[in-house]
């Protein structure tokens, strides 16, 4: 979240990006980070923030206790979860055609999981309500201007404009919230925090999740939340495969392979 807010406001420090539709002359002349978006603007994306955090720290602790295909698998059913969602927030109805597609989408992740010898009832409940999560937070991205033009406002924010609210909001409670649970001591314990290798590592790393995320709100607000939702497929196509061949975790079965890779 740090290097993404850093990386953000270097290239609007440069002029390279902005974070409005539209900025005055005012706002793009402005090099003061506290007044590249305005209070009333932060307060007006904070449920955006408060789905990402919980989203995240959700999704976190639910690949822990389950095997990374049938992770996959189960967060297959993310679609109809957003499909809801986008549902609630904005009346947001699709044709017979899609919710048909999502079907057989959600029928192939059943059948593929259908013998998983490793059943947790835990695991499973953590990754549905990951699900949820994840829709409700795709669903924000997508719809944040909608419900606020609803109510009379705009924010006016692109997509980069809603990450740097994003991280200033996110930020500090993560930061808060790994001192808290120690995660913070250790990592500044890490025998090769300095070591130059895994710094370049993680730079890399913080660089890759700036473009992930950029691609997550840059697709989701140009098309749909349900939209976002099922280009992530093309992703697991990969995660199943590296994962079944590098860590196992499900016995072979052709009919489930076939409906897995589908």
């Amino acid at each position: 979240m740090t290097s993404s807010c850093l990386l953000l406001y270097a290239l609007r420090y440069w002029k390279i990006i902005s974070f409005k539709h539209v900025e005055s002359k005012e706002e793009s002349i402005s090099r003061n980070p506290a007044t590249l978006v305005s209070l009333e603007t932060l307060v007006h994306t904070l449920p955006l923030a408060f789905s990402y955090l919980l989203y995240m720290v959700v999704s976190m602790e639910s690949v822990r206790g389950i095997s990374v295909p049938m992770y996959t698998t189960l967060r297959r059913t993310t679609i109809a979860f957003t499909m809801v969602m986008e549902y609630i927030f904005v009346g947001q109805k699709h044709s017979l055609s899609v919710v048909c597609t999502v079907a057989i989408i959600i029928l192939g992740a059943l059948v593929a999981g259908a013998r998983d010898l490793s059943y947790d009832s835990y695991s499973y409940a953590v990754v549905f309500i990951s699900n949820i999560c994840t829709a409700v937070y795709l669903a924000s991205v997508a719809r944040v201007d909608v419900v606020l033009i609803f109510l009379g406002k705009s924010s006016g924010l692109n997509s980069f404009g809603l990450m740097w609210c994003n991280g200033l909001l996110c930020g500090p409670i993560l930061l808060c919230w790994t001192f808290i649970r120690g995660d913070l001591e250790l990592t500044m314990n890490f025998p090769y925090l300095l070591f130059p290798g895994f710094q370049v590592v993680m730079l890399l790393s913080c660089i890759l999740a700036f473009l992930l995320n950029y691609s997550v709100f840059l697709n989701t607000t140009l098309n749909s939340a349900l939209t976002q939702t099922i280009c992530g497929n093309l992703k697991d196509l990969f995660t199943i495969g590296i994962g079944w061949l590098l860590f196992g975790g499900l016995p072979f079965d052709s009919v489930s392979t076939n409906f897995l890779f589908a």
